[in-house]
């Protein structure tokens, strides 16, 4: 690698890395959860099996030990861009066959693999490259960026594939999308190949399979050998198990009919929502809490952090007791919610950066901690279409609030291994 490649300044890779991280997890999360509902496939199997395809998400520290052998991350995130690329593609062809949801299930599960594995390369290039000072300052933009993916994947493609259908079918108008998102994921592996740094040199040389063993039970002992784990395991599960029963059934709710407890939108109207109102206001929350945080530390900041980031499902049960039926009534709810829930979220992504991923392994433990952290979301996803089922919209969303408390007593008496940014200028503490 050359010296002119290891100073590419952070905006040139940072933002663009981060939106390819996030495209595949939303378009699984919540776009292909649109692109079911029209094609009428009930809200159980929608909700049960999105959640579970994207359990590499979770079980993505299994193999992130593996990455951390060899001496470049740079050609993982750029040969896995390239595959969620063509599988994407894949996707919209599938969908004219017959059995076309257990092959776009399939097909969207390879795309979970590959996203899970472009994430955790990206994150061993941030983490490798940039200094805790340069995380913490770049830590709002990473989640802008991240979420910038939200305003097309979830939000403008969304409401074209709502057009769309309106004029040339469901069916076109949503393999219009999926190919869509294949050219873009591909178009980023080609911009990254020249413009990524290659995050580093390997953890350790590794010359033989019982080496490469060898390693990964080092990479586990000491994972789990770090101080407070077990209470840091707990708090990142905690953090977004309300979002997980939420995410999955707030854009059905959306869609489901008035007769049906639901908000009665078409996909257009999703799409504008969330891509013109929702998103922004993401960005604008996840910009706003990193220089918060810079200005207070994140010990100071993290209670009230949690407390906004858990806004977002007060906005959900009062949709869903008042079912109004004005648009930008709609829209400005979301607009609360989204930025609420873009201010909270950066906090535990700075957390697990700066409190869990710290020391021999940072990629790999800092995987670690995102899988945990998608367990949390994704065990509640997977239960949550059967329990909407049975409670309905409105007891449902209710249910979403009472799973919150836990986050507030697990913000309020957190211990901190490491201090934060804030506390090693006022008090001249060396990073541990």
């Amino acid at each position: 690698m050359s010296k002119k490649t290891k100073q590419r300044h952070p905006a040139t890779w940072v933002p663009t890395a981060y939106f390819a991280m996030g495209l595949p997890f939303i378009a699984i999360a919540q776009a292909s959860v649109l692109m079911f509902k029209s094609f009428e496939v009930s809200d159980s199997l929608i909700a049960f099996w999105t959640s579970l395809i994207m359990l590499p998400w979770t079980l993505k520290p299994l193999w992130s030990p593996i990455l951390e052998m060899f001496k470049t991350k740079k050609h993982f995130v750029v040969a896995t861009q390239m595959v969620t690329g063509i599988t994407f593609a894949l996707v919209a062809l599938s969908l004219p066959l017959n059995d076309f949801f257990t092959y776009s299930i399939a097909l969207l599960a390879v795309v979970a693999f590959s996203g899970a594995t472009h994430d955790i390369a990206t994150d061993g290039v941030y983490l490798s490259v940039l200094s805790s000072q340069k995380q913490a300052e770049y830590i709002g933009w990473q989640g802008a960026s991240y979420n910038i993916a939200k305003i097309l994947t979830a939000g403008a493609f969304v409401y074209v594939a709502g057009l769309l259908e309106e004029s040339l079918g469901v069916l076109h108008a949503w393999m219009v999308v999926m190919g869509t998102y294949g050219v873009i994921m591909f178009l980023l592996s080609l911009y990254h190949i020249r413009m990524l740094p290659s995050g580093g040199a390997a953890s350790s040389e590794v010359n033989s399979l019982k080496e490469g063993f060898q390693t990964l039970w080092d990479v586990l002992r000491t994972f789990f050998q770090k101080k407070y784990i077990y209470w840091y395991i707990g708090f990142i599960v905690i953090y977004r198990f309300a979002e997980g029963f939420a995410i999955k059934i707030a854009p059905l709710f959306f869609k489901a009919a008035v007769e049906d407890g639901g908000l009665g939108l078409s996909t257009a109207d999703i799409g504008l929502i969330y891509g013109v109102f929702g998103s922004a206001a993401f960005v604008i929350g996840s910009l706003l809490a990193g220089y918060y945080i810079a200005a207070r530390g994140l010990k100071k900041s993290l209670f009230t952090l949690v407390c906004v980031f858990n806004m977002q499902f007060i906005v959900y049960a009062l949709l869903a007791i008042y079912r109004p039926s004005n648009v930008y009534l709609i829209g400005s709810a979301v607009v609360v919610e989204y930025f609420a829930y873009g201010f909270g979220f950066v906090a535990l992504m700075l957390f697990m950066m700066q409190q869990v991923a710290p020391g021999k392994y940072k990629m790999a433990h800092y995987a670690f901690a995102t899988g945990i952290m998608n367990l949390g979301v994704m065990l509640p996803g997977m239960a949550s279409g059967f329990l909407s089922d049975w409670l309905g919209y409105k007891l449902f969303f209710m249910w979403v609030l009472v799973a919150t408390i836990p986050a507030f007593f697990a913000a309020k008496f957190i211990p901190f291994t490491y201090p934060d940014n804030k506390e090693v200028k006022e008090n001249g503490t060396a990073e541990q």
